[in-house]
């Protein structure tokens, strides 16, 4: 009976021991509820002098479509008859950078609007082709002389070994 007496004792041991680990399981676990729902206890937030509430300014939407000193803001392309016509249609695709850095004559224009039509699935741009073409050869048109003249005061010389 001895044994049996011992046994209980160990038994009773470790019976208070898991409530013990399962009580402080819990207070943890509440700790931490609480910590998720007022989050003001913990020691880890930050001072109040820091928190900085950023008012919106009061002055309506930005205008996207303004136009100053003869340039669409929003797309860098110049002003003129068509200018929203290829807003709308080319720079859906990409940006216009690509259109600004072209420069094209009207037959171009159309080509490169036929090869976008056939491997880049650009949609029919029925009645609108015309002014936005227009609008692209007048503005984006090729220039004279784009690149600089050759060099002709360069004096050459031997690299040594």
């Amino acid at each position: 009976m001895d044994n049996h007496t011992a046994f209980r004792k160990s038994a009773k041991q470790v019976f208070r021991l898991m409530y013990l680990v399962f009580f402080v399981f819990v207070a943890i676990a509440g700790f931490l509820v609480y910590l998720m729902v007022d989050p003001s206890l913990s020691a880890f937030k930050k001072n109040a002098s820091n928190d900085h509430y950023i008012s919106l300014p009061t002055e309506k939407e930005p205008d996207f479509d303004k136009i100053e000193n003869g340039i669409h803001l929003r797309t860098g392309l110049v002003d003129g008859d068509g200018l929203m016509l290829v807003v709308n249609n080319c720079s859906n695709c990409h940006s216009a950078k690509l259109v600004t850095q072209n420069r094209m004559s009207k037959e171009q224009w159309s080509a490169t609007i036929r090869w976008m039509q056939e491997t880049q699935n650009l949609w029919d741009l029925g009645k609108n082709e015309e002014p936005i073409v227009t609008y692209l050869a007048t503005h984006y048109a090729p220039k004279k002389g784009g690149r600089r003249q050759n060099l002709t005061t360069l004096e050459w010389y031997e690299l040594g070994d």
